[in-house]
């Protein structure tokens, strides 16, 4: 009877034992549920589960490779919802941890997972952003501005501010790829570090070493000319101190894992591309997100003059070459840039070339357009369209075109572009179908403000002032000088400005939309500091009845609240705007606001009022106001596809592996994190409704994985482009 007693009592001491050490694992992977096609558990490391921590599941059995990422609850329980059938090898990432071992599942098992809490901060800071990493740069003091040169501080004269050097930094030395990732933020050249920055810039290229924007010029000569900007010897010293305490030992700030929303995230990756850099990405008509529902993703391969394909259901990849205007079957000059898709499923492909001898009609005054501003151009800019129901690319001649497009909500589908620095240009893509004539089918209007405040810009444009902003000699897409000289040109001539008149301005465009009531709005890049929103009116009969108004972010105790203007989306229940800054911030700008809309204050500085700005979550870059984060462009999503409000914003992070939402209604930015493989640096996206009747399943936001430098990326020479779709479920374990 003792020993009786004895084995029970040690027994039922064994199973509250038992009971005690289990986590909450056991329990947990019982709460998970998965179908025949997902695959669940929980994660768990030597600290008890795992919560806001990434599974990665990754197989090369299908047509290409083929990447599904979740996030751990706050059990740390997960479900990789939906995959396609295959073998797969299944791993945690995480914030404070590094890489488990590859766990090798098929769908429709569970699968408990072990964490690997890093064995040093060192360790674990391998797997944050390359903003993190970016931030601990020291850039010169405001104090030691404006730059007085070789024998003076070093510093180039033309950086005039601080904000100037910053944005040397993050706009033109982030316009292609990150900084701060592995390959970017370590000197592998033995010797001193000065000397190692100088000969990593002269080794640099690009996809097809062509540098976009850059004239043709190789990207080793454009990060060149960059760091002369700077002044070259201070602009090498700050990247060698920063490299020189990074290789001592200095750590980044710690990023916080996901929560909240941030869970609820799946993420699908795949390979596309085959090596090409592919620059935008469209999926469906951005007005009717039910177009091309299921059908296939076209990306712009800018560098190659080609089309990518990827079929999300076949998960196959293929390539279509963009023609020449004269007819051969391929011209790899073909510079597409961006794409809008249309309400019959065509893809149409604004683009940065030019090809063939301008049509005297660009010029001559025999269109409206060009009475009333004739364009200098020689060649003519080239649109390729591309229609899936006949196969075939079109090459439609223009006189101007661009690289970033929005179409009109009215029956005119009109297509408007960015591009220029003196007209927003576009096609009638109903005039188009019925004529086939671009002559009749295109047109522009001149950026004129309307500083006589008379209401009207005045058609005889001698009666003008000279451009605001003069851009000959000026950096960007159209230029080759540098945007501090601009900025400083552009202030002085605003002194000079006749009351009396109306304004021209002349701005490179960049990212643009239109909105319900008809107007475009646009992002004015150069000079990038301010740089500013572009609002123009083309009014009942254009180009006579455009008018165009400009919008700079505020200037503060001599600093613009934000720089670098890339993007802007409209909110279309109240007109408001949201701008994207290279400089690390967002803003929203309100028109019903402003005090002044024109009259002769209205070149840029005239609406403060209308302001609100948010800055990333990134850190800030050395303690200055710039955060070290870069926001590409910005997109609206219109239809609420990913439930987050009709009037939710995102916003391509390029530096932090992210895209960032603005819920509607918020002012609390969302981080929607792309873990594996890191470097994803986006600058397009779109969204779409496969299935209306699929909740989460049916709806989804497609991204580029669009860095031109490809072996960046954490997988290394000979990686290709990817496409990034991301869904939004209503909780962690939804299947």
């Amino acid at each position: 009877m003792r020993k009786q007693l004895i084995a029970a009592l040690f027994a039922s001491t064994f199973l509250m034992a038992a009971a005690a050490a289990t986590p909450q694992a056991y329990a947990a992977a019982d709460a998970v549920k998965i179908d025949g096609d997902d695959i669940g558990g929980t994660v768990t490391s030597a600290k008890g589960p795992e919560a806001g921590v990434w599974v990665i599941a990754e197989t090369k059995d299908l047509p290409t490779r083929y990447i599904k990422i979740v996030v751990t609850d706050d059990k740390g329980q997960y479900v990789l919802p939906d995959l396609p059938k295959a073998k797969y090898k299944v791993w945690v990432r995480g914030y404070g941890l590094v890489d488990s071992d590859p766990v090798n599942v098929e769908p429709g098992n569970k699968t408990d997972l072990t964490a690997k809490v890093a064995p040093s901060a060192k360790d674990a800071a391998e797997y944050y952003p390359a903003s993190f990493w970016y931030s601990m740069l020291h850039p010169p003091a405001e104090s030691e501005f404006p730059g007085t040169g070789a024998a003076g501080n070093g510093i180039s004269p033309t950086m005039v501010t601080q904000q100037h050097w910053l944005e040397n930094m993050k706009e033109q030395c982030m316009f292609c790829h990150q900084l701060g990732d592995k390959t970017t933020r370590v000197l592998l050249a033995p010797g001193p570090a000065v000397e190692g920055w100088g000969q990593r810039i002269q080794m640099a290229r690009a996809d097809g070493d062509i540098a976009i924007g850059n004239n043709g010029k190789s990207l080793a000569s454009q990060m060149q000319n960059n760091m002369a900007h700077f002044g070259k010897e201070r602009g090498l010293k700050m990247y060698a101190d920063w490299t020189t305490r990074i290789a001592g030992g200095e750590l980044p700030p710690v990023p916080p894992r996901p929560e909240g929303l941030e869970r609820n995230v799946v993420l699908t990756i795949q390979d596309w591309g085959q090596g090409h850099f592919i620059h935008d990405q469209a999926s469906s008509d951005r007005r009717n997100p039910t177009v091309n529902a299921n059908g296939p993703i076209y990306g712009m391969g800018t560098l190659g003059g080609t089309l990518e394909v990827l079929d999300p259901v076949t998960h196959k990849v293929s390539t279509i070459e963009i023609p020449s205007m004269k007819g051969d079957p391929h011209n790899p000059d073909a510079g597409v840039h961006a794409d809008e898709i249309d309400g019959k499923g065509r893809v149409w492909m604004p683009s940065i070339y030019r090809e063939g001898d301008v049509e005297s009609w660009c010029s001559d005054g025999s269109t409206p357009s060009s009475k009333l501003f004739p364009l200098p151009y020689k060649k003519m800019s080239a649109l390729p369209v591309y229609d899936p129901a006949t196969k075939k690319v079109t090459v439609i001649g223009m006189c101007t075109g661009g690289n970033h497009s929005g179409f009109t909500f009215d029956k005119e589908n009109i297509l408007y572009m960015s591009g220029d620095t003196g007209v927003v240009s576009w096609i009638n893509t109903k005039v188009w179908d019925e004529t086939h004539d671009a002559k009749k089918a295109t047109g522009w209007c001149p950026m004129v403000l309307d500083t006589s405040g008379d209401g009207k810009i005045d058609q005889d444009k001698t009666k003008w002032n000279p451009p605001t902003f003069n851009l000959q000699g000026v950096s960007g897409e159209e230029g080759g000088g540098n945007s501090q000289e601009a900025g400083k040109k552009a202030e002085e001539m605003k002194a000079k400005l006749d009351a009396t008149k109306d304004t021209v301005l002349n701005t490179y465009l960049y990212g643009l939309s239109t909105a319900k009531d008809g107007t475009v709005w646009s992002a004015g890049y150069v000079p990038y500091v301010p740089s500013g929103i572009v609002h123009m009116i083309p009014g009942k009969n254009p180009p006579e009845t455009c008018k165009t108004e400009f919008y700079e972010p505020p200037k503060v105790d001599g600093k613009y609240k934000a720089f670098g203007i890339r993007g802007v989306g409209i909110d279309e229940k109240n007109g408001v705007a949201w701008a994207a800054f290279s400089s690390g911030q967002i803003g929203r700008f309100d028109r019903n606001k402003c005090k002044v809309t024109n009259g002769p204050t209205s070149t840029g500085q005239h609406c403060p009022e209308g302001w609100t700005f948010y800055d990333l979550p990134s850190p800030h870059v050395g303690g200055t106001s710039a955060t070290g984060d870069f926001v590409y462009s910005e997109w609206p999503d219109l239809s609420n596809v990913m439930g987050l409000g009709e009037n939710a914003h995102f916003f391509p992070a390029i530096n932090s592996d992210s895209v960032l939402a603005m819920k509607d209604g918020t002012d609390k930015l969302i981080t929607l994190r792309v873990p594996y493989p890191m470097g994803f640096y986006t600058r397009g996206m779109d969204f779409r409704i496969n299935d209306p009747k699929a909740g989460w399943k049916g709806r989804q936001m497609t991204a580029t994985y669009s860095s031109s430098t490809l072996w960046h990326q954490e997988d290394g020479e000979g990686d290709n482009s990817k496409l990034v779709t991301f869904q939004m479920r209503p909780d962690p374990l939804a299947n």
